[in-house]
């Protein structure tokens, strides 16, 4: 009998009792005490037996409302009490936790994640709270998300799976590849459908599953399954939470497996290859990942080169062990992009015949790093080396031209020698331009940077462009209408943009045109460019376009560096544009080319725009005609470690009248003006020296004798050398090579 039916039936019979008895024989005092008492606790009785079957009415109705709304979901939904205990499952949860063997919640969610006991309490006291709770947890094979809701039968609770791969084609329930997710542990987390057949039920442990431990990865390993043993190949993906995805692809054994499906779905690009290296298979990934249809015919190497050595070769030393590294680095052989693979090799057998298992990886970012950083290293020891070697040539050609100009002091020009003098001296010029060429690359040239206005320098600068590009080439000139100036030397940018349209003139042998734009450029966000970034702010942009032959794409990373030029040998030094690369870049610009073959080629730079105005043009002083040699008044301590170098400047200044004291080393010459009754009118001092360098000895000579002037030399830029420090007083710069009569008109320049 329902109880709410039962509590009706005492209540009214505890009614009928008392009033029968109260009726028929009208009771003593004490008699209708007890009778009171007993009609009281009859009607207690019978409501609490109608108040516990109201209640159990409302919790079948309840559970039954419950039901028909979660009966249709397709994710698994449960009704679980307060305690924990299953009340009631929908369609999908009963499918989707078939092999769970508990009745409890936690037991149930136990193969879905680790520890679902803490994550159950934490969501259940939420939802007591505030009446549900949400929350994704890292599952075996991506999220799940977990919602819970109070009702009146304790709690409803909705498990939603999510895949780590969105969009794929099956998840990773149902995907044919046999999948373990596997913890820090080594604890098996999670086992789809095709992994619980292969090993014939679910596992607890790596230690169940596989033979030998530990799991290696892209090879071969023996794994237990429901028919025995059987070899598969292996591959481990890292996940989020430091889990790991387990690919197993068997190669033979009686899984039942369809292996072929499984080898084409396999997430990972792999390639089934004979001894002979001919690829009898590729799964989907592969066929991708090397943009080629694989025939039944294809070879190898084909498909793939770069390994310095014959690809049978290497195949026959996998096949017999001999190898020495696993895996190596290849470039596919594709005409669309460069592509970089790591193939590692896995001998296997496949009914009884020997194969190979090729598994590849993408390694093109990999390597486009490595050659970024290659590259960057190649141009910074270039620098160096260019700086290093300019540095000691400067030495060489003042010794030469210097005592060569001794010579033509002592022959006039009907002496036969002196036609052999001056062939020395241009000689010695030319190869001073191109030492000051590398030291432009090395950005330690000596500049003076001034602000000007493009415009102006351009129009100045047509007139020998136009000569330079000769007859067929026709040179356009585009400005924008109002343009920033900037601050550089003009000197040495006219060299670059001469250099850029020498260049453009010889890529276009049957004529064309070179047009240089300039505009200005603001710049929002950084600009990213060829491992360069150009940060934000406010630029001059030139370009220089020519409709020559262009450059090729593999050649374009090239084209800035010291001696490379695609021209025939005696058409160019190939330092034109390392020249003009480094002008641009000790300037604080950049300069980036972009190039289509057959098409032309535009080279582009940004100069910082400079806030102040242009300067204007100084009249240009009255050319003084040569100077006749001056015999000078006073005394010039020389210092100088090149011996060659000291001996011409020496002689140089002795023939113009100076008393000249010499000293190899700063230290000779802070003991040579230890003396208080020396007089020296002028220091003329090398920079770089062993020991103590130019600016540190003069520094400290001034301090006993203030107002003596110097005059610094070095094969260096004038900033290469002091440092950020302050700057010598009464002193003045003198770059290397110089001649006889820089030197001394230097020198005289300074002393009046």
């Amino acid at each position: 009998m329902p109880l709410a039916l039962r509590g009706v039936w005492l209540v009214a019979l505890a009614a009928a009792l008392g009033l029968a008895v109260v009726g028929l024989n009208p009771p003593e005092p004490w008699a209708r005490l007890g009778t009171t008492v007993a009609l009281t606790l009859g009607l207690v009785a019978g409501g609490l037996a109608l108040w516990r079957g109201v209640l159990a009415c409302r919790r079948r109705n309840a559970a039954r409302v419950l039901r028909s709304l979660i009966v249709h979901d397709p994710v698994p939904c449960l009704i679980v009490d307060p305690k924990g205990a299953i009340v009631a499952r929908n369609p999908a949860a009963e499918e989707r936790f078939c092999d769970s063997g508990g009745a409890a919640l936690a037991d149930t969610l136990r193969g879905l994640f680790a520890n679902p006991a803490a994550a159950i309490y934490r969501l259940q006291a939420v939802a007591e709270r505030h009446g549900g709770a949400r929350e994704e947890v890292a599952a075996g094979a991506g999220q799940a998300r977990i919602a819970v809701q109070r009702a009146d039968l304790g709690f409803l609770w909705r498990i939603e799976e999510i895949a780590d791969r969105p969009g794929a084609a099956y998840t990773p329930q149902t995907l044919p590849v046999p999948m373990l997710t596997v913890g820090r542990s080594g604890a098996v987390l999670f086992m789809n459908d095709a992994a619980r057949s292969l090993a014939g039920g679910r596992v607890k442990s790596l230690e169940a599953l596989f033979t030998r431990l530990p799991v290696m990865p892209r090879r071969v390993n023996r794994i237990r399954t429901a028919g025995g043993t059987c070899d598969a190949v292996v591959t481990e993906i890292p996940t989020r939470s430091g889990r790991r995805e387990i690919f197993l692809v068997p190669i033979e054994g009686g899984s039942g497996t369809d292996h072929s499906a499984v080898f084409e779905t396999l997430p990972v690009p792999m390639l089934k290859i004979a001894p002979s290296g001919q690829v009898l298979a590729a799964n989907l990934l592969a066929q991708a990942l090397i943009g080629a249809e694989i025939g039944a015919s294809t070879h190898l190497n084909e498909v793939m080169e770069g390994l310095g050595r014959p690809i049978d070769d290497w195949l026959e030393a996998t096949l017999q062990g001999t190898v020495t590294k696993n895996s190596e680095f290849l470039r596919l052989r594709r005409a669309d992009k460069e592509v970089f693979v790591q193939v590692a090799l896995s001998c296997v057998s496949e009914q009884g015949e020997p194969l190979l298992i090729a598994v590849l990886n993408d390694a093109t970012e990999l390597k486009t790093l490595e050659a970024q950083f290659v590259q960057s290293q190649k141009m910074q020891a270039i620098g160096q080396l260019a700086g290093g070697v300019a540095h000691d040539f400067n030495n060489l050609l003042t010794a030469i031209s210097g005592h060569c100009d001794l010579l033509l002091l002592r022959h006039d020009q009907g002496d036969q020698d002196y036609g052999d003098l001056v062939q020395i001296n241009q000689n010695a010029n030319r190869a001073a331009a191109l030492v000051s060429q590398l030291l432009a690359f090395s950005r330690k040239q000596t500049l003076r940077p001034e602000v000007i206005d493009l415009r102006d320098t351009l129009s100045d600068l047509t007139h020998l462009l136009n000569r330079l590009v000769g007859e067929r080439v026709t040179l356009t000139l585009k400005h924008d209408a109002v343009l920033s100036p900037i601050r550089a030397d003009k000197r040495q940018l006219e060299q670059v943009l001469m250099n850029l349209v020498v260049n453009a003139r010889d890529a276009m042998p049957e004529g064309g045109e070179i047009c240089i734009e300039t505009e200005i450029a603001t710049l929002v966000e950084p600009l990213q460019r060829d491992r360069a970034t150009v940060p934000p702010g406010d630029y001059v942009c030139v370009r220089v376009s020519d409709e020559g032959i262009g450059i090729a794409a593999d050649k374009l990373s090239k084209v800035f560096e010291p001696f490379y030029t695609t021209k025939r040998t005696g058409e160019g030094t190939g330092l034109g544009l390392s020249t003009a690369y480094g002008i641009v870049k000790q300037t604080g610009g950049y300069i980036f080319v972009d190039s289509v073959p057959d098409q032309g080629s535009v080279f582009t730079m940004y100069f910082p725009a400079h806030a102040g105005q242009a300067e204007q043009p100084q009249p240009e002083a009255r050319i003084r005609e040569p100077m006749a040699p001056k015999h000078g008044e006073g005394v010039v301590l020389l210092v100088e470690d090149e011996a060659p170098v000291r001996a011409f400047a020496s002689r140089a200044l002795r023939l113009r009248g100076y008393t000249v004291l010499e000293a190899e080393s700063a230290e000779d010459a802070l003991r040579t003006l230890e003396d208080p009754t020396l007089a020296v009118d002028i220091f003329v001092t090398d920079v770089v020296m062993p020991g103590m360098d130019g600016p540190s000895w003069v520094r400290e000579a001034l301090k006993a004798r203030p107002n003596v002037r110097v005059v610094f030399v070095s094969g260096y830029a004038e900033g290469a050398f002091d440092g950020g420090e302050v700057a010598v007083p009464n002193s003045v710069f003198l770059s290397k090579p110089f001649s006889l009569s820089q030197l001394t008109e230097t020198v005289h320049q300074q002393l009046h």
